[in-house]
């Protein structure tokens, strides 16, 4: 049930990031692409578990009869218990509780650390926390291009020593300059800035090329912050600091002005996350993380 599940939602994340690749909102696909992976992978966990269930099924007899663990199960008997809090199958959690307190304490705790490498390796390798090496990345965005129809080709090249490497962390070459209104700031860069006039019509999307240098990138999000405080710096000061400073209003004294004022966007919180978490909750931050996505 739950493999079903996760099937049906992962052919509609395969469709969201073709249409992201459409739109060459290529660093969010990519994104997109490794949490596919991970779902993937989880599929392939459970279904070795599942054989795992019905090996432990046909010699339940077995099991109660021993008063140690059979040889033969340690193996699987070992997986389940690893996998038990690593998945999202309640029943699981329930099964480690009979089988520690027919065993012990002592194979439960060696089986769900793993103790001697005793479980089996490829469920392990499936539910690991570490994130897909990039040509895994690459090769499912690839494959999700040609199966959708979808021209699409990587704007950055993985070298020889990118490709066994997790996937870089985004730096925004995929994200339009200047979205809201469309207008890209191309007078913003000095005279003979041929590069980053290139870079930011590129980013703008009138051309289509490679990612902008970061120091382009830079001066955009400079001119922008230093473009919208003095818009607001009128809203901001009295009649006297007019006076004072005129035109050259330090950006500093802008933003110190009024640090308590509350921003014009309210995102609401995630349900049930009206309290403080505890430093150590990983599943409320997970939620928080979702909410500001959407």
């Amino acid at each position: 049930m739950a493999s079903n599940k996760k099937t049906a939602l992962m052919k509609q994340q395969m469709r969201e990031i073709s249409k992201l690749l459409a739109e060459n909102k290529e660093e969010k696909a990519r994104i997109r692409a490794e949490a596919l992976i991970r779902d993937d992978g989880t599929i392939e966990a459970y279904e070795i578990l599942q054989l795992t269930c019905e090996l432990l099924f046909e010699r339940i007899k077995l099991i109660t009869t021993s008063k140690t663990v059979p040889e033969d199960l340690k193996r699987s008997i070992s997986t389940l218990i690893w996998a038990s809090n690593r998945v999202d199958i309640k029943e699981l959690v329930e099964i480690r509780k009979q089988i520690k307190s027919k065993f012990g304490k002592q194979f439960d705790s060696d089986a769900f650390e793993n103790k001697n490498g005793v479980c089996n390796e490829r469920v392990i390798a499936k539910l690991s926390v570490q994130p897909p090496t990039a040509l895994l990345v690459q090769t499912y965005l690839e494959k999700i291009a040609d199966q959708f129809s979808v021209q699409w080709k990587p704007t950055n090249r993985l070298k020889a020593d990118q490709l066994g490497e997790p996937m870089a962390a985004p730096v925004g070459y995929s994200v339009q300059v200047a979205p809201g209104t469309g207008l890209v700031p191309v007078n913003a860069y000095a005279a003979g800035e041929d590069t980053a006039t290139d870079a930011v019509s590129e980013m703008g999307g009138s051309v289509g090329g490679s990612a902008p240098p970061a120091a382009a990138a830079a001066s955009v999000a400079s001119v922008s912050v230093a473009s919208a405080s003095a818009n607001s710096r009128h809203s901001h000061f009295s009649d006297d600091d007019e006076k004072k400073y005129g035109d050259d209003i330090p950006v500093a004294q802008v933003i110190a002005q009024h640090p308590d004022e509350e921003a014009d966007i309210y995102i609401p919180p995630a349900p049930g996350m009206d309290k403080k978490p505890p430093a150590d909750d990983f599943d409320e931050l997970q939620a928080r993380f979702n909410n500001l996505k959407r």
